[in-house]
């Protein structure tokens, strides 16, 4: 699936690197707790959350994601943006909470990626 794709299923917007949004996916996480992102995740490609501070970015990184999607209509400050457009990590915004966002994307074909 490509990020656009999630975009779109979960009527979220793209906050930025749109250029990169036709990249694809085949997994998700969706947690709060970086400290569980990191212990318990290999390689996701999507990180659904509700936090929005710097440090998801920097977790997002270590595991090789590809998109974050924050939940809740949460916006990031700028500095978290500017950090994530730095890493090439495209960040959408979903009005959907977490379960819905995951269930969703589980429904059209993501995988757990653990």
């Amino acid at each position: 699936m490509k990020i656009r794709e999630i975009a779109e299923v979960l009527h979220g917007s793209i906050i930025c690197r749109e250029d990169l949004a036709d990249r694809e996916v085949i997994s998700a996480c969706g947690s709060d707790m970086m400290s569980d992102v990191l212990a318990y995740t290999k390689d996701q490609a999507v990180l659904i959350t509700g936090l929005c501070n710097p440090q998801v970015v920097r977790t997002a990184e270590m595991i090789d994601v590809l998109c974050i999607v924050f939940v809740r209509n949460k916006m990031p400050d700028q500095e978290t943006i500017e950090l994530a457009k730095a890493k090439d990590i495209v960040m959408v915004c979903t009005p959907h909470r977490m379960f819905s966002a995951c269930g969703i994307l589980y429904k059209e074909g993501l995988i757990s990626g653990n």
